[in-house]
Parts: structure tokens; sequence; C-alpha cells
């Protein structure tokens, strides 16, 4: 083994006696980042060993491995093309060293983890391209570099020339006591106590320090960590109570005394067990995580000790010698890559997490870790790969599912680095390590999308609960606000709903373009998920909301343009998908924000209807019916109040702060419409109708013409006093009579005629409504007032004809019914009658609208030629009329229309015969001679009944319906003939008694 150590001239520099110290921004920067570090997942040592003392032990297997390797001085790739004057033998560099300087140019391994190099830096700089051992000049001005690996690794392990030295030596002894062994048969801790003694260090101090140091190496590789399981021999008990013992009382190291050989018996005891390799490799230094923590301080050799963000520019060699220590490390090409897959990872967090070639570095490493967890199933390598990743991706997640408080403007462009780092970390755990993963067929599982869809989720959950809580402090603190004067300030539901929308377009913008690579619907669901989270807030508020108010529309109207705001994003960002973004758009229940105005609206509307009826029942029972001073038209108070009601109740709906007007305006025109029409139905509610007025006709019968004159008024039936009483009543309450039933009218033709400015206004007001569109009224408005103007036309004309038979009928019955014709036809002819109308007509005339003047006038016409009739058809025993009487009747009937016409300012000539067509032509018939009468009496009668009439003629009904040729008009006529032919053939052919 002479030949392993024979030359041990480990790049031996007198140029710095001491490695450099870490840069102060590296140290400050590392200690600033410590507590963001996760823990090492490569294990902690069961054993009190520090940095230092691991670093020396790692350095010391460095230089054993590299120096076993090769018989010939380690040479850096760095060295110069010339002789240096400082190497022991002096002699020029070989080809081969000149071979390496083309390859450090440009580093293979950094151009394939895309790392940066030195190089790159400013060309006036003094950096030195090497180890980074400084610029420091010799006394010939010269830039100073290491010449060699050894003394590159030297440096960087911070190992002092002293020391460096004393390891030299000592190899020197151990290469002459065991020639011909391979350094992995060899324990060097060992071989070092063996070798060494106190001499051969500074001071007392060191040397103890040394031999503390090689124990606990010795204890940590056999005892607390070794590559074979321990059994239960007596070695390890008889090991474990000699080092406990020389911590106490020191071994004298460096003799081949007793001490030592019980030492060496029990060390080689325990190293020389088999691990199944069949080979005769001593274990003390590959046992897990002992050799794992040696190897990571090997690797981080390879950063500049100056820059510790980059690795030194001969790290393609250094790596090369590194390797060597696999043999005694138990290291494999899978424990490397997990190892320096930590390395890079660690030293970006470490470091500030500035430099993203280190963590693009590392997540390209990644992919190597992936490949080797694929082609093995080896439990402890699994176990170290399983801890490494969970650190890493718990540190990333640590970040990613809070991503809004982690990246900003400033860092973003970091954000895609760490997510990458994460969903590699996060694949390889689940598709290569998890048992659930295998048990499940690969393509149901799609570990990035998943992993991206559940940071998404939990960030923007994160972020809206942060905003609510912070917008509800704000809120809940009233007296700051109050001290800005802060007038109307919005709802907290309302802030938050546009603080969420600028929420979603933050991460639409900045966010969702980097997750979109590893989720093509990255903002689909980002907005998905901010749905559902103000959708609670808003379902929770909607279910306490009892009525509309301004702080309710404002939220309502806030929600609905959110969530149009995210659904449009939604379906921006689903665009490409298979499904159209359907399965998004499931995800995304509607608020249904404007059904909610709408129905708090057609609630509004309904208590406003409500008051509006109770109002009508209130006032009604107050109104007199008196036209209203200083207005035209003659219509009540009541009826101004209506419509001022209707006009303020539209004013009111129009300016609530919805975006739907045009949408729930025919619910408040219906509403409107039916308290209108309600008003309408009070209004002529109790003024009676024709039934109510018109006199109850008497039986048919016939009298003596001697007994005419002595004849008595009969007494009235019983319904008719009845009848007479409901009257009397109406009257007495002083809201009946013709005067107010003229104010009813022209209340009612009021509200007709207003209806259609009411709908103008309301296309007024569509025009200036923020939400209404053309359709909603080019063509006019779409629901009109239906119900009212109806009622209007109806009530107008109940009223009229209950006004008109009011006045004929009731008013007037003195002088018609009651008077006229009553005796002798000369002393009770129709002037009384036609003078009181008069003076009724002129009332009327004085207090309707002229709009609807001439309908009552006409009506009363109307009334008053029925009652010329009826007293002159069913008048009752009171009246006879002989052939000689129809010339009264024609002369009466002439005055009655001449003052309808009233020379022409009165009623239109057409429309006066128009209604009196009737009467004339019943009136011939009171000429007519009798016996003509009855002929055609009998002619009309078998031809209504047919053969069935020529035995016995029927008795034929009354209809009502007066006509010349009607059998009951003849008959009516011929009762009332005072006429001996007329009294026969009535008492042979009816029967009937000659008087009551």
């Amino acid at each position: 083994m002479a030949h392993l150590f024979r030359e041990l001239s480990l790049g031996h520099s007198k140029r710095e006696s001491t490695p450099p110290p870490p840069s102060q921004s590296a140290t400050s920067r590392s200690s600033s980042m410590s507590s963001d570090l996760p823990p090492s997942p490569l294990g902690q040592l069961a054993v009190q060993l520090s940095d230092s003392d691991l670093r020396l032990t790692a350095y010391e297997i460095f230089v054993a491995a590299c120096r076993s390797a090769t018989g010939k001085p380690l040479s850096s790739a760095v060295s110069v093309a010339v002789s240096n004057p400082d190497s022991p033998n002096g002699s020029p560099a070989s080809p081969a060293i000149q071979r390496s300087l083309t390859s450090t140019a440009a580093s293979k391994m950094k151009k394939a983890l895309g790392l940066r190099s030195s190089s790159s830096l400013s060309p006036g700089s003094n950096k030195s391209p090497g180890s980074g051992s400084g610029s420091a000049s010799g006394s010939n001005g010269k830039s100073k570099r290491p010449t060699t690996v050894g003394e590159l690794m030297r440096i960087q392990m911070r190992v002092s020339e002293a020391v460096d030295s004393r390891v030299r030596r000592a190899f020197l002894r151990i290469a002459a006591s065991q020639v011909g062994r391979k350094i992995e048969s060899v324990v060097l801790p060992l071989e070092l106590l063996q070798q060494l003694k106190s001499s051969d260090f500074t001071d007392q101090q060191e040397y103890d320090a040394w031999l503390k140091r090689s124990l606990k190496v010795l204890e940590a590789g056999l005892l607390l960590h070794p590559r074979v399981p321990l059994d239960k021999t007596n070695s390890s008990q008889r090991l474990r109570q000699i080092i406990h013992g020389a911590l106490d009382r020191p071994l004298e190291t460096g003799r081949n005394n007793e001490q030592m050989q019980s030492l060496r018996s029990a060390v080689m005891s325990l190293a020389t067990r088999s691990d199944g390799s069949f080979s005769d490799s001593c274990h003390w230094a590959d046992g897990s995580p002992f050799n794992l923590r040696l190897y990571e301080l090997l690797l981080e050799a390879c950063f500049d000790s100056n820059d510790a963000t980059s690795m030194v520019e001969e790290v393609d060699d250094l790596m090369e010698h590194i390797k060597k220590t696999w043999v005694i490390l138990g290291i494999n090409q899978m424990l490397h890559n997990l190892c320096f897959t930590w390395i890079l990872f660690s030293r970006y967090v470490a470091t500030g997490q500035v430099e993203m070639d280190l963590l693009h570095a590392c997540d390209s490493q990644l992919a190597e870790v992936a490949k080797d967890a694929k082609t093995t199933k080896d439990p402890e390598y699994s176990q170290v790969l399983s801890s490494t990743l969970s650190a890493i991706l718990g540190w990333a997640e640590k970040r990613l599912l809070a991503y809004h408080d982690t990246f900003d403007r400033g860092n973003i462009h970091t954000m895609e680095g760490i997510v990458s780092l994460g969903v590699s970390a996060a694949r390889i755990l689940v598709e290569d390590i998890s048992n659930e993963y295998r048990r499940r067929r690969k393509g149901e599982v799609d570990v990035a999308r998943t992993r991206i869809e559940t940071y998404i989720r939990s960030s923007l959950r994160t972020s809206f609960a942060q905003a609510s809580i912070c917008i509800r402090m704000e809120k809940a603190d009233s007296s700051r606000r109050a001290s800005r004067n802060q007038k109307n300030p919005l709802p907290v539901l309302a802030i938050l709903a546009k603080d969420i929308g600028e929420l979603a377009v933050q991460e639409k913008r900045m966010f969702s373009p980097i997750l979109k690579r590893w989720h093509p619907f990255a903002a689909g669901v980002a907005v998905a998920t901010l749905h559902v989270c103000y959708g609670n807030e808003i379902k929770q508020f909607i279910s306490g909301i009892s009525e509309l108010t301004p702080d309710a529309v404002q939220i309502l109207r806030a929600a609905d343009k959110l969530e149009k705001d995210l659904v449009q994003i939604a379906v921006e960002d689903s665009v490409d998908s298979d499904d159209g973004g359907k399965a998004i758009i499931r995800e995304m229940p509607p608020f249904e924000a404007e059904t909610v105005i709408a129905n708090l609206v057609k609630d509004w509307i309904k208590a406003r209807i409500d008051r509006l009826k109770e109002w009508v029942d209130r006032n009604l029972q107050q109104e007199v019916w008196k036209p209203l001073e200083n207005q035209e038209g003659g219509y009540a108070q009541s009826a101004a109040e209506v419509l001022r009601i209707t006009d303020e109740t539209l004013e009111a709906f129009f300016q609530l702060p919805i975006p739907m007007h045009p949408a729930v305006l025919p619910d408040l025109i219906i509403g409107l419409d039916k308290y209108l029409q309600y008003y309408v139905s009070k209004a002529k509610s109790g003024c009676g109708s024709r039934t109510t007025y018109m006199p109850t006709m008497p039986a048919l019968t016939r009298c003596t013409t001697e007994s005419k004159f002595q004849w008595k008024k009969k007494e009235k039936t019983p319904i008719s006093q009845k009848k007479d009483a409901q009257v009397s009543v109406m009257n007495g309450e002083n809201s009946f009579g013709v005067t107010q039933i003229c104010v009813r009218i022209n209340s009612l033709h009021k509200i007709r005629s207003e209806l259609d400015v009411v709908e103008k206004r309301v296309i007024t007001h569509l025009r200036n409504c923020e939400s209404a569109h053309t359709d909603d009224f080019s063509n006019g408005l779409e629901k009109k007032f239906e119900l009212t103007p109806a009622a209007c036309i109806e009530g107008v004309q109940q009223l009229s004809e209950s006004l008109a038979y009011k006045v004929v009928f009731h008013d007037l019955s003195h002088t018609l019914w009651d008077g006229l014709y009553i005796g002798d036809l000369s002393s009770s002819r129709i002037d009384p009658f036609l003078k009181e109308l008069e003076q009724n007509l002129t009332v009327i005339a004085e207090t309707v609208h002229e709009r609807v003047r001439t309908r009552i006038i006409t009506d009363i016409m109307r009334t008053s030629f029925d009652g010329f009739l009826l007293v002159l058809l069913a008048g009752g025993p009171s009246r006879a009329f002989t052939r000689q009487d129809s010339q009264i009747m024609e002369e009466d009937f002439k005055a009655m229309k001449d003052m309808f016409w009233a020379n022409g300012d009165g009623l239109a000539m057409d429309l006066i015969d128009k209604f009196s067509t009737t009467v004339r032509g019943v009136l011939p018939l009171f000429s007519t001679d009798t016996d003509s009468l009855i002929e055609r009496f009998k002619g009309t009668t078998l031809e209504a009944y047919g053969s069935s009439a020529k035995s016995r003629l029927p008795l034929p009904p009354t209809s009502g319906q007066w006509n010349g040729m009607e059998p009951n008009t003849l008959l009516r006529v011929l009762c009332y003939r005072n006429d001996e032919s007329a009294t026969r053939f009535l008492k042979k052919t009816y029967n009937l008694p000659k008087k009551l």
C-alpha cells in the first residue's frame, strides 16, 4: 500500500497558510435565511460532532480516496501550463493538464445544470476563476490561484496547511505499515490514532480535540450508525467501553500498546463484518446517515467560498475526485444525485433565494432523481428519497399554498421555478413511492394538475379570508371613519366584492399564466374558488334579508357584477376545453343576486300596493264627493290623491338603486293597475243600478170605464217599500246625490285620461334608467294599464246609467211614474216632468266633464223614453187610454225630444232619432182601432206559437222589449184601451178581471 501514499503533496502551497473565511455577505444572508431552510432530510447524527469535526473527517476521507486512485500527484485542471515553481518536483505540466484547461473554459457540469460561470463576471474583475481563494497578489504582483485539486479542496473545506501537512505525514506512515491493502479496507480514524501522537500537534489542546474527534467518529460509524446492523456480540460493548474510557482517560496514541491493540481488535471486529456484498471493505463510514452527512460536506465544497451562489470553475475536476470517496462512504450514483439535489436546493434557500440558476439546477437534478426512483425499490434509498423530497415539497408548498402572500411583482419571476420544483417532488413522491398510486391506474391521477389546483384553491381561500377580516376590521372602526367625514360608506360585502374582483384580475394577469403550464384552466379554477368563497358569504347574507334596503341593493349589485366578471374569466379560460368550460361553470352555482333583488322589489311593490289599498278603504270612508276646488274637471279629492300617490310610487320605484327596472316594471304596473281598479270599484259601489230604481211592473188587468176616475192609487208592495227605504238611506248619506254621482263620474274619467300621462312618464323614466335597452321603450311600454281603463269605462257607464234611472225613476217619479197620465190626460201631461228634468240636466251639465256630458244626457234621454213607454204599457190600473189620447201622447213625446234637442244646442237629432225608434214604433198602436189591434195580436200570437194557439190563445210573457209586432206589447195596448170591444176580448180570451 506504500504506493498509495508515497507522493502525498496534495497541492501543498506556501502562498496561503489558512483558508479564507466565508464572505461577510454570504454569512449574513445565510443567517437571515437559516430559519427558512428546513432541517436536513439526510438524517441527524446521534453523536456530538461539530461541522468542523465532520469537515475534517470528510477531508481526510477525500485525501485518502484520491491518493488510492493514482500514484501521481493530484493535479488540478487549472494548473498552469508552465513549470510550477512551488511544486516539489518542479516538473512541467503534463499534456493532460493542458487538455483540462480547454474543458475548464466551459464547465460541462455547469452547462448541463444551467449554472452561470464565474468567467461571466466583468472583464476587470480580480476574482479568481478557481476556488475563489481571493485575488491576493504575491511579491511579483501576479494573481495566485490553487494549483492542484488537492489544494483547491483544502481551501474550500477550510483546512489549514498545518493540518493538511499532519494528515499527509500520517498517511505516509499508514502506507508504510499497510503495504498492499486497498484504502476501502482501512479504517482511517483507527490508523490515524495508531500513527499520530501528541508531539505531532501544536499543543495539547489541539491533540485532545483531535483525539476526541477520532473516537467520536469511530463511535458514529461503528456503533451509532453502522452499515451492518449490530448483533449481540461483545465487540460492540467492548468498543463502547473503550471509547468512553478513552474520553475519560485519554489514550496514548502513536504506539502499539495494549490500549491500542484492544481498540484495534474491537474496531476491526465490527468494521470487517460482511454486508453481503462479498467484498473485503471495512464498514466504518458507510452507514446512514453518517455517510450522507460527510458526503454532503464534500459536495458543499463545490461552491465558491467567496460567492455562495456559484460553483467553482473547476467543479468538473473537483466532482470527479469527490466521487472517488464513494467506495469508502458507500455512496452510489443514485445517492449522489439525491444528495446533490439537496445541496443545490439548500444553497438556493440559504443564500436568500435570489439565484434562480440554483433553483433551475435543483429542478434539473430532480429529473435525474425521478429516473433513479423508477429503477430501484431499495428501502434504504426510498426512505432517504422520501424524506428529502418531503422536505423540498414542504418548503415549496409553504409558499405555494399561500402564494399570494409569497409572491409579488418584485419576485414573481421566482414562482415558476418554485412551482416546478414542488410539482417535480410531488410527482416522484406520488408516482414512484406512493403505494396508493400504484394500486390505481396512472391515468386516473394527474399529480401536477392536482397539486396546482390545491395551491390555487388554498391560496385564494387564504387571501379571501384575509381580505374579509381586514375589511370587517376597518368597517368596525366607525369612529375613525366618522373623523374622516366619509359619507355613505359602502357595506362590507360590497367592498369585499370589489376587492375580490380585483384579486381575480390580478390572478388572471400575474399568476395564471405561470400556473397554466401545469394546469390548462388555472384561471378557471381560481375564479371558481373565489366564486364559492364569496358565494358562502352572500348566501348567508341573503338568508337574512327581509326587505329592500340601500345596503342590500348595493351588496347584491356588487355580487352580481362580481359573478359576471368571474364567469367571464372562466369562460375565456376554458375556451379550448373539451366541454367548453361546463365543468368549471358547474362549480359556480349562481348567486342569483338579480333574482333576489327582483324578489325584494316585488315584495316592496306588494307592500306598497297593500298600503295603497288600505289608504283607499280609509280615504273613501271620509270622501264626500265634492268637486275639488281650483281644479278643472270636477273630480274628487280622493282621485287627485290616488294619482299623486301613483306618481310618487313610480318615482320611488325608479329611484331604487337596482339594475333591473325594466324587468320588474311589469309587476309594478300590474300592482298599480289593480290598486287603481280597486279605487274605481269602490268609487262606483253603492250608487245603485237600473234595477235599483226601476219600478215594479204591475200585473196585467182590466177595469170598467165607469171606474176609471174613481180608482185610488194602489198601495206600494213590500218590495217597493224596501227598495225605497234603501234609496232613502243612500240619499241620507249625502254621497249618492246627483252632484255626487257626477263627481264620481268625473273622478273615473280623470283617472282614465291620466293613465296615458302616467305611461308616458314611465317611458321617460326608462330612458333615464341605466339598465334599460331600446327595446324596452322603442315601441312603447309593453306592459300597460289594462284593468283600470276598462274599469273606468265600465264604471262611467254604470254610474251614468244609474244616474239616469235615479233621476227619471226616483228623483222625478212623482211627475212621471206617479203623475203622468193619471186620470184625465189633459190634466196630467208631461210638462211637470220635463220641467224638473230640465233642472236636473242643467245641474248635471254644469257638473260633469264635457267629455262625458253627452253620454250622461244621452243615457237620461234613453231612460226618459223607457219611462214614457213604461207608463203607457205598464202604468197599472190607474191608467186607461182612448184612441183620441194618442194625439196627446205624440205631442208629449215630441216635447220630450225637443227638450233634448234644445234647438240644436243639445243632443244631435240623429242620436235622438236612434234612441226614439222604439217609442215611435209603439205610439201608432194607441191610435189604431181596437179590432185591428185584436186581429194583429191574434196573428202575431199564432205566428209565435203555431197551431197549438188555435184552440186557445196563450198569454204571451213580458219580455220588456217593446215592439209594435210583439204579442205582449199588443196585449198591453189592449189592456189599457178604454174600449168595450177590448174589454170583451180580454174577458173572453184570458178572463182578466175588470179591476184589481
